[in-house]
């Protein structure tokens, strides 16, 4: 069986992020770049895929120079292979333009079943996935939490409201991925080693055919609002006395009641 994992690379949910003065985009200073957690289990699942079936894991990822480190961890974590987009001119590419991108190399290699994180923690759109599946025009189950590949089919559970739904689909389909599905493993010493061998492909729009007007670009960044500082209640140690403390602010400064 043949996998790929879309992976792409994002800041450090713990990094403190700060928007340039003329809204233009993010200070991308002293921020540490990781794989999207939702890729994670992208990449987790495939190897799993792998250890089962047999058959190769390609890596595909769009972004700058800085990306290969993303590639190259899940190179580490077992996968067998990778195809890097690299052109300033995709930087800023919205979900329908990474798809195509995406796609693009994609259609360069077998698969069976292409394997998405649901969402990118930096933009948030959950689309690229959706958009690549309709490119290639092949099936996809959405926001997946378990994988059965069985033969030509593929049996996922996508949670919803109080229940879950139980989804086939012929193969092969793109399937997008959420927390819940696995845990995924740590690269070991002697996979990172490994992985300074494996091979990534390195292509541009160019070279993909592609063309890199976004269908949509961003206005402009603009930061929350700060928040105001909390409140202690303290007037009076007893419940009620700390309880008709907040009834008063609440009507008095809130203003909400």
């Amino acid at each position: 069986m043949n996998i790929v994992a879309c992976v792409k690379q994002v800041p450090d949910t713990e990094a403190q992020i700060k928007v340039k003065p003329d809204g233009s985009g993010i200070d991308e200073g002293g921020i540490k770049w990781v794989m999207n957690p939702y890729d994670e289990f992208g990449v987790e699942e495939a190897l799993k895929m792998k250890e089962k079936f047999g058959g190769d894991v390609t890596i595909v990822c769009l972004g700058p120079a800085r990306a290969m480190e993303t590639i190259r961890t899940a190179l580490a974590m077992g996968a067998d292979k990778g195809i890097h987009i690299n052109d300033p001119a995709l930087e800023n590419a919205d979900a329908y333009t990474t798809a195509s991108a995406l796609a693009a190399a994609i259609k360069g290699v077998p698969y069976d079943v292409i394997l998405c994180g649901q969402r990118a923690i930096d933009d948030d759109s959950g689309q690229v996935g959706s958009v690549l599946a309709e490119l290639l025009g092949i099936p996809q189950v959405t926001v997946v939490t378990k994988v059965d590949v069985d033969g030509q089919k593929v049996k996922v559970v996508r949670p919803i409201e109080g229940a879950q739904l139980v989804i086939e689909s012929s193969l092969p389909a793109v399937v997008t991925v959420t927390k819940g599905l696995n845990e995924p493993r740590y690269a070991s010493l002697p996979g990172i080693m490994k992985a300074k061998k494996k091979p990534v492909d390195v292509k541009d729009a160019a070279a993909l055919g592609i063309s890199a007007d976004a269908k949509a670009k961003v206005g402009k960044f603009i930061p929350p609002p700060a928040r105001p500082p909390g409140k202690i209640i303290c007037a009076d140690d007893t419940p009620e006395g700390k309880a008709a403390e907040v009834a008063k602010l609440l009507r008095e400064e809130a203003k909400v009641i």
